[in-house]
Formats: C-alpha cells, structure tokens, sequence
C-alpha cells in the first residue's frame, strides 16, 4: 500500500472512531426521582447528592443527563399518576423515597432505586429478597429493628425514667407501619410500654395529642413520612409544652428543632442510590443487584431544643453525638 493511501486510511478510521464515540456519548439518560413529599431539586439536599454522585460516574446535567422530579406534596392517591409522567417522559431510571413512591415505582415495571423511607422491602413485598431483588426495584435499605433498639437506648439515656413511649406514625403506609412493629416490638423486650398513636391525616394529630394527655407518655418516638414531616412543628410544640423527651429519624428533623435523631447519613444513602442508578445506565437490571445497607448512621442532638425544654443532657450522651446543635 503506498504512504498516500495509507495516511488516508488511517484518517478514515480515526473519522469513524470519531464518529463511534460521538455515537457513544451522544445518548442523554433521564433520571427521575418520585415522592410522596415536594419535588426532590436537584440543586440542594439529596437531590444535590444525587446529581453530584452521578456527575463523579459520568453523568453531567446539562451534558448527557436530564432530570425529572415530581412529588406529590402529600397527596398520596397522586403518586401512582406522578410514576406514568415519568415512565411518559421515557426516564431510564427512577429513584424513590417513601413506600407509596417505591410501590407506584414497581407497579410500572421502570428500573427502580429505593433511596430510603420505604421500610424493609422484603416484608413489604416489594421484593423477593435483599440479595436477589427479583423485579424491576433495587435499592437502599434499612434494619430497622436494629435501628429502634438504638433510638430507645438513646432514649433511656436521656430519661432513665422511661417506662412509656408514644409512638407516631402513619398506618396508611405500609413501610411505615413496618417500621412501627419494629420498633414497638423493640419496646416492648426492653420493657417499655407503648402508646400507638397511628394517623392518617392532619387532623389526627389532634387526637394524637389528646390521647397523650390523657394517657401521658414518658417520651415520643415519630416514624418519619410525608405526612409526620409535614406536621413536625406540632410534635415539637408539643413535646417543648410538655418537657417529654423526642426522637426523630432524620438529621435534618434535629436540626429543624426536634431534640434529637439517629438515622442512615442521607449522603451515603444517595450517593449508594446514584451509583446504583449509574450501573443501570450502563446495562445492569435491578434484578441483579442487591440491596445495600447504611454503614454510616448519624445521632444528631439539639442542644438549643433541650435548654429551651428544661432538659439537661447527659454528658455521655453528648459524647455519643456526630452533631450537637447550639
């Protein structure tokens, strides 16, 4: 072959190459996230965590990655319309928090991550197992029978008196009333007596706080969903009125004024979602990868919250905190 047409090949193939990875980089993946909250934006919180962990695998706003948030602020019977917007708008993935969002999510067979608040996906039914999902769903879970055993030993920690605990939750969300038994159950082998204050909406918080009065508890324990963090300030003011020790399951609930929380850090929690999110989009069903457990969990203590209450935190236990609020 002479120098000319060789040169000239070698340029046609490096074109082609071009031309290939032009091919390759070109395709933008859509990425929604669905709750039964507000949106998830994607500029702060763990919506910010979400895209910066998927930018650090390859996947840019803006570049080849666009994003879709819908949430249905409440309104839980919006959630499965809000899940055919997305699969509508051809999202490659989608990531979920709540188990109303996981169960929309699953029911419209799109692949599916689980970022948190969904309970124990195995004895919800969401899957076949932690280890092989089974379906279109993988995701982050929790244990959350290990979990309240921790937030009532903090709990007696702060109130050696503890004989009683109020309990809050949502009983028309099924991870949620999972999350409950847990931590009932767990209650209950500690010796600790349990107020079940379940509610459906709004104005059951009413009752909620009357059955407290009438049957006043040691402490409250809040089960975090869309519907307890929407009325978040009321349990505080409650639990400030009355000087009753609270835990919350979220950092952020802490920092918002509540006495203290121990949760998942929800950094790890959406980072794990986006990397996972990230092997879809190169070609992994959900079906074969295994759910991931939280190794970094946070206890979070208000400290401005206790002296507003009266209460005096015991110095062990501030010892105990990765983040103590004044």
């Amino acid at each position: 072959m002479k120098r000319r047409e060789f040169v000239a090949l070698l340029g046609s193939l490096a074109l082609a190459s071009l031309r290939v990875a032009s091919a390759q980089t070109s395709k933008i993946y859509r990425l929604g996230t669905l709750t039964v909250g507000p949106p998830i934006a994607s500029t702060n919180g763990p919506g910010a965590i979400l895209i910066a962990g998927l930018a650090q695998r390859g996947y840019t706003l803006g570049q080849n990655l666009a994003y879709e948030a819908r949430g249905a602020a409440g309104k839980v019977g919006q959630t499965p319309n809000l899940m055919q917007e997305l699969k509508a708008a051809n999202v490659d993935v989608v990531v979920t928090v709540s188990y109303p969002a996981a169960a929309a999510a699953k029911a419209s067979g799109v692949a599916t991550v689980i970022a948190s608040g969904s309970g124990d996906p195995v004895k919800t039914g969401l899957v076949a197992s932690l280890a092989r999902p089974g379906g279109n769903l993988t995701g982050i879970s929790d244990d959350a029978a290990a979990l309240s055993t921790k937030r009532l030993g903090l709990l007696k920690e702060m109130s050696p008196q503890l004989r009683k605990i109020a309990m809050l939750w949502n009983k028309d969300d099924l991870g949620m009333s999972q999350r409950y038994d847990a931590s009932a159950n767990a209650a209950q082998e500690i010796g600790i007596t349990v107020l079940p204050l379940g509610v459906r909406e709004p104005d059951d918080f009413n009752e909620a706080f009357a059955a407290m009065n009438r049957d006043p508890p040691d402490a409250i324990l809040m089960v975090t969903d869309s519907l307890t963090l929407l009325n978040r300030k009321r349990v505080f003011d409650y639990a400030a009125e009355r000087r009753l020790p609270a835990i919350y399951e979220q950092d952020f609930i802490a920092r918002d004024g509540g006495l203290m929380s121990y949760g998942a850090d929800p950094r790890e929690s959406f980072d794990r979602a986006a990397a996972l999110a990230a092997r879809i989009f190169q070609g992994a069903k959900p079906a074969d990868l295994p759910f991931e457990l939280p190794t970094r969990y946070l206890f979070v203590i208000n400290l401005k919250t206790a002296k507003a209450m009266n209460l005096t935190v015991p110095n062990t236990l501030l010892a105990l905190a990765d983040e103590v609020i004044e």
